[in-house]
């Protein structure tokens, strides 16, 4: 992987520190000659993004390991009452990176400068591909505002490939159908990107990525398959799970995992929630700047300018 560099008061530097914990588990673990081994775990940290209570795993700080990703952050969860002000994050920019957002419970609102203004929810899938630049807002949905209720779901932002970063913008909503379930006695596996044992997500990309949705029930094993050269990481929503080495991951931390074996190893003593992504890096110098992610600083101060002249959209009507 190519060194990254990042602008000198960047918002998007990470605030996750690594930690090595040394919980054992009673193993319940069968180990495969091809497992791939832990390079690290990392425990998020609480901060707030707008009026958006937020746990941040990563933030820029890690792209050798979750590249083609660069920021992950869990929203949530958060209980409303009924008439309740939104959770608001106001109008801003990006460009080159495709914001992802995923609803586990709740409802959303998004709104941009590209005329799409949707309600997203349990399950929904949404991409915010910047591309050249774009405005949006988000806010917790109008369900959530009529009748109350949990606001809990994901923001992790795809990294847009070099030869992508300019590309007229666009916003797409998957629902269930653009995606793919596995079921078996031990497990429940939403492919939300990518594919796995014979499930495949219908949504496209412009480089190789996966994100599964996993729950898991009382002693239970799981070994994912994954491309050698891949990366590949776990972050655990509830729960704990033994991982290679009798290591263990608990609520709000992320393992990150080495490239160069095949097959994840996974154990849960009792019912477990997580996700693990992953994908293609895309090797590729990352300059960044708040919301912009580029290749070079000079692309960076074009992404200002043209923010700064109004390109990119105006926020005063996207926040309307």
């Amino acid at each position: 992987m190519k060194r990254k560099e990042f602008i000198k008061g960047s918002a998007i530097l990470g605030l996750a520190m690594a930690n090595n914990p040394l919980l054992v588990c009673n193993s319940g673990m069968y180990h495969a000659k091809t497992k791939r081994k832990i390079h690290s775990i990392l425990s998020a940290d609480p901060v707030n993004v707008g009026t958006l209570p937020v746990m941040r795993a990563f933030a820029g700080d890690q792209n050798d390991m979750v590249s083609p990703y660069v920021l992950f952050d869990e929203f949530g969860p958060v209980t409303m009452a009924a008439g309740s002000d939104p959770l608001r994050v106001d109008a801003h920019p990006h460009a080159g990176v495709t914001p992802t957002t995923y609803f586990l419970e709740g409802t959303g609102h998004h709104k941009d400068s590209l005329n799409y203004d949707f309600q997203i929810g349990k399950g929904d899938f949404m991409m915010f591909n910047s591309g050249k630049g774009a405005i949006h807002m988000e806010e917790s949905g109008k369900q959530l505002y009529d009748d109350g209720g949990i606001y809990h779901g994901f923001q992790i932002w795809l990294n847009t490939p070099s030869a992508h970063k300019f590309m007229d913008p666009t916003t797409m909503v998957h629902r269930l159908e653009h995606m793919d379930i596995v079921e078996t006695k031990d497990y429940w596996i939403k492919v939300v990107l990518g594919d796995l044992f014979k499930a495949k997500s219908k949504i496209e990309l412009f480089a190789p990525a996966f994100y599964y949705h996993v729950k898991m029930n009382d002693d239970s094993r799981l070994d994912i398959p994954t491309v050698a050269t891949d990366n590949a990481f776990i972050y655990m929503i509830e729960g704990s799970l033994e991982l290679e080495g009798g290591r263990q991951l608990t609520k709000s931390q992320v393992a990150l995992y080495q490239r160069g074996d095949e097959v994840i190893n996974l154990y849960a003593e009792s019912k477990a929630e997580f996700l693990v992504l992953g994908g293609q890096p895309l090797d590729e110098v990352v300059y960044s700047y708040g919301p912009f992610v580029m290749n070079t600083e000079e692309q960076i101060k074009l992404c200002m300018q043209n923010y700064q002249s109004g390109k990119m959209g105006n926020p005063d009507m996207v926040n309307r």
